[in-house]
């Protein structure tokens, strides 16, 4: 409550930096809002002066006081303020703030001796630019204005990298956070920053540059696990499975662990990059995968890769830590690495498949039809194309979750629909034919329920992903039923399920050499022949139409419909259309 006085202005303002920096310095959260205690000091400056500035922004208060107030013993502790200030600034990203702050801090000397070039940060160069006052010794400081200095360039080059990696804008990225890595900054941030170089040099097309900067932030800070993650995603695009199935078990066992205290700077200061630096971005690219979205990458990849035997020790180990409740331990949302838990059901009776364990892979897809089982309307009605009404007018919310609620059917019949699938092809693989009919009718039969509307040619040019599957799998049935007919001699059944399997994908390569050979074995030599020119002369590119990467729990199935008699069947064919033409002579 004491009136402001210029001869006690220095003390109190050292006093105010001190105190704000302790408040700071002793939270574990970020710097956040406004520095009211920095406010109120600029009012009492201008109130020791005679002048008043209760109406002003804080930057036009800035602007007031360090046009307005030339008294020599303050400039010391305005600069410490506006350090202070920029600091703030800096946690909300008011760069352009900053930089007019500092234009008014440094002198036309300082701005001179340093001014900012072409291709140069300015408010980096601002920044380095500024020359701190030289400090009273009688007035102790928590921590000094250089050392504040050197951690606002380290943070603003950090965060400025980060922008620009956001923006796309990869040079620029690189250049900055090259700059903030020399800065001064913990080992904790330091690592950070190495594994935003590696990210960036990642995504400019430098997988092996992006792996000595994430290797770089390992040995700097080997608690810094992210690094981990992005380095087995680079070795995942460069092709090298065996060390990226090594990084990855090498972050489960990390994540398994309690870790230890993380590496941190040999001096403690109040005011640190850490608290000025949190972005969306930062967050992004440094989350923590849980142990199970490592467990179940490491299975997929396993799967991907043809290794079986690891794949389903993996997905067993992944449905263990599921019954151990996981779904409330890891949020499902976008940023999880986690699919839906009925497509890992599905993965896991894929490798099981593979592994030979037929019936352990019924048992699992008995899991995943008799959970979707209540979730699937009657009938579904698909209008045109779903994904154009994916993001639905403002004021449309009922139109919208009626959608979601659509998508959502289409997604479990799809799921309910290849347990089935797998179902049929393991009653197959254990020579039970009649099982698999069974098991592939009831597939067929569940996928009557979806009834496609609009023009012909949009529909078969623009499938909805989700209907696309169930195609797909329409598609796969019909060829296993049809199979399966052949095994038992029921020949005009097989033919039947291969020509709709050619209604449902014309030109499929699977479901036309079957067709061949339903017809061959039905006698009728010359409609095979036909058939099989027909095929034979068509393009790899009319057999197949181009379509969207189906899921992981469909390649099995995908492999299995592969008809495996093509050269023996064209050698027959060809004899006979020779013995016809000589006939024919």
């Amino acid at each position: 409550g004491l009136p402001a006085a210029l001869p006690t202005l220095p003390l109190e303002l050292t006093v105010l930096y001190n105190s704000l920096l302790f408040t700071v310095g002793t939270s574990d959260s970020a710097i956040e809002g406004e520095a009211d205690g920095i406010r109120q000091g600029l009012l009492r400056v201008l109130e020791a002066c005679g002048a008043c500035g209760q109406d002003l922004s804080t930057e036009k208060l800035w602007q007031k006081v360090l046009r307005e107030v030339t008294v020599k013993e303050l400039q010391a502790p305005l600069h410490r303020l506006g350090a202070l200030q920029a600091a703030w600034w800096l946690a909300a990203r008011r760069l352009g703030s900053i930089a007019g702050l500092f234009q008014l801090l440094s002198t036309d000397e300082d701005t001179g001796r340093d001014r900012c070039s072409e291709g140069q940060n300015e408010l980096l160069s601002l920044l380095k630019a500024w020359q701190v006052p030289a400090e009273r010794a009688s007035l102790p400081l928590v921590q000094n204005a250089e050392e504040l200095k050197e951690i606002l360039c380290t943070a603003a080059a950090f965060l400025q990298g980060l922008q620009e990696l956001e923006a796309g804008n990869f040079p620029t990225a690189l250049s900055l956070l090259q700059e903030a890595a020399g800065g001064f900054c913990s080992k904790k941030v330091l690592a950070q920053i190495y594994t935003c170089l590696g990210c960036c040099a990642q995504r400019m097309g430098k997988p092996q540059i992006a792996l000595q900067h994430l290797k770089r932030a390992l040995q700097v800070d080997f608690q810094c696990l992210p690094a981990l993650s992005h380095a087995a995603a680079v070795y995942h695009e460069l092709g090298e499975v065996d060390t990226e199935l090594q990084v990855l078990a090498l972050l489960y066992e990390a994540l398994e662990k309690k870790p230890p205290a993380s590496a941190s700077s040999s001096s403690y200061f109040l005011i640190q990059t850490e608290l000025l630096v949190h972005t969306p971005m930062l967050t992004s690219l440094l989350r923590h995968h849980h142990p199970s979205e490592v467990k179940y990458l490491l299975a997929q990849r396993c799967l991907q890769d043809g290794r079986v035997t690891d794949a389903v020790e993996h997905y067993l180990d992944f449905l263990a830590l599921l019954q151990e409740g996981l779904q409330q331990q890891v949020p499902l949302d976008g940023n999880s690495t986690l699919p839906r838990i009925p497509e890992v059901f599905l993965e896991a009776a894929s490798a099981l498949e593979q592994a030979g364990r037929h019936q352990d892979a019924i048992t699992v897809c008995e899991e995943v039809i008799r959970r979707t089982t209540d979730l699937i309307p009657r009938m579904l009605r698909v209008e045109e194309r779903l994904e154009q009404l994916e993001c639905p007018l403002p004021g449309a919310g009922l139109a919208g979750g009626l959608l979601s609620q659509k998508k959502e059917s289409l997604c479990c019949l799809a799921w309910r629909t290849a347990g089935y699938l797998h179902q049929g092809w393991a009653w197959a693989k254990l020579g039970q034919s009649k099982e698999a009919i069974t098991q592939f009718s009831r597939c067929l039969s569940d996928l009557l329920r979806v009834q496609l509307h609009g023009p012909a040619t949009e529909l078969i040019e623009n499938l909805p992903p989700e209907v696309e599957v169930l195609q797909k799998i329409r598609l796969l049935s019909l060829i296993g039923r049809g199979m399966q007919f052949l095994e038992l001699g029921r020949h005009k059944e097989a033919l039947l399920d291969f020509q709709h399997g050619l209604q449902v994908s014309p030109g499929d390569p699977a479901a036309a050499s079957y067709l061949v050979q339903a017809l061959w074995k039905l006698d009728r030599k010359q409609e095979a022949a036909a058939q099989w020119q027909k095929l034979s002369q068509s393009s790899p590119g009319e057999q197949e139409r181009k379509g969207r990467s189906l899921p992981l729990y469909l390649f099995f199935c995908l492999e299995q419909a592969v008809f495996p008699y093509s050269e023996t069947l064209a050698s027959t064919i060809q004899e006979y259309l020779g013995t016809a033409a000589q006939d024919t002579s």
